[in-house]
């Protein structure tokens, strides 16, 4: 197995700092999450993942005396208070104390499971993201965020808990069937147009290489994305201010999730056709100039993402925009682009406005 090819800090206040340990075959190293664990462990993870994975995760775990298994099902419709119970239950059972560590080996809906039961059991126990989506490699294992949905909406009830340490090897990249695969690349063209135009032209030169999966490539771009990731949540870490960028495309992609019942499209998915319904907001609203929405629309076209027609009633989605969680005051948050690598935050779009961004982008 290979060393540690790189670290990221996500720097907190306190002894809350953790590290992002990057590289390429890094899961199995002996004694790898032996720093960030106890004598207790429960690993949370789905069918499909554990053969995979699991037996690697025992081999990083030398200095665990007892290390339990708790699947859960896979996909979004299992993100719920139900399946959270579930895994509450199985650290009953197993009787596990306040030392024990939540480990999680997945996606993002098993990310964000294990993780708001590590935030509530016992008042709070040890946590580890282990990563095994792109789209979980950069942007959910990332900055605390926990949650499960509730039928109103899209991760409503949750906590803010950051983990011991994440483990992002993109090696792991190679088993992820290629939907999945393109569906994360969404969270990594949003890095480069909410913060860094010179990593958008990056991928502009190089997604061809990434899409072949190129090892090089994908470290670079887990690199940059969990940067701009951890330096966004080191200075706004429970989203009163600067926090929200990341959110860019994610208030249309998250009601796009709801009235479809989380079953029709992947997140990434959701999220890309949401990004092209930003731009175009974007556009609208004079904050942004149609070279920059055609260069987005085109980066993700060539991630082989959502950009066909959505069946979507465009008053149903302005409905279940209403219920997200950048609701503040009655008042719906935006997130506009104001040129590729800067966006901010805007509540003054006219219902017709938005009606016009969503029905022009489909």
């Amino acid at each position: 197995m290979r060393a540690v090819n790189d670290r990221i800090e996500v720097a907190l206040p306190g002894e809350r700092s953790y590290p992002i340990l990057l590289g390429n075959g890094l899961l199995g190293t002996p004694g790898l999450l032996d720093p960030y664990t106890r004598n207790q462990a429960l690993v949370v993870t789905n069918a499909v993942v554990s053969g995979l994975y699991l037996e690697a995760v025992r081999r990083s775990l030398v200095s665990v005396d007892q290390v339990d298994i708790a699947e859960i099902g896979d996909g979004e419709t299992f993100k719920t208070l139900d399946t959270y119970a579930a895994v509450l239950d199985a650290l009953v059972d197993k009787r596990h104390n306040r030392t024990t560590t939540v480990i999680a080996l997945g996606g993002g809906v098993v990310g964000d499971v294990a993780g708001f039961v590590a935030a509530t059991y016992q008042r709070g126990v040890g946590l580890v993201q282990i990563p095994t989506t792109l789209l979980a490699l950069v942007d959910s294992s990332v900055g605390g965020k926990t949650a499960v949905n509730h039928p109103a909406g899209k991760n409503l009830i949750g906590a803010f808990y950051q983990p011991r340490a994440v483990v992002a090897d993109v090696g792991m990249l190679e088993t992820l069937p290629e939907r999945e695969f393109r569906a994360g690349l969404a969270e990594v063209v949003k890095y480069g147009v909410i913060a860094d135009q010179a990593f958008f032209q990056w991928l502009e030169s190089h997604i061809d290489d990434v899409l072949t999966r190129d090892p090089a490539c994908l470290v670079h771009a887990v690199r940059r994305s969990c940067e701009i990731k951890a330096e966004v949540v080191a200075d706004d870490e429970r989203e009163q201010g600067r926090r929200v960028i990341l959110n860019f495309g994610h208030t249309f992609g998250h009601a796009i999730e709801a009235v479809t019942g989380y079953e029709r499209f992947l997140h990434g998915e959701a999220v890309a056709a949401g990004m092209i319904m930003a731009m175009d907001l974007s556009v609208r609203l004079g904050r942004s100039d149609d070279r920059d929405r055609r260069r987005v629309r085109r980066l993700i076209e060539r991630c082989g993402l959502l950009t066909e027609a959505l069946e979507v009633d465009e008053d149903a989605l302005l409905d279940a925009m209403g219920m997200d969680k950048k609701v503040m005051d009655g008042r719906l948050r935006l997130i506009v682009c104001d040129g590729i690598g800067s966006v901010s935050v805007t509540s003054d779009v006219p219902e017709q406005t938005l009606k016009g961004a969503i029905s022009h982008s489909r």
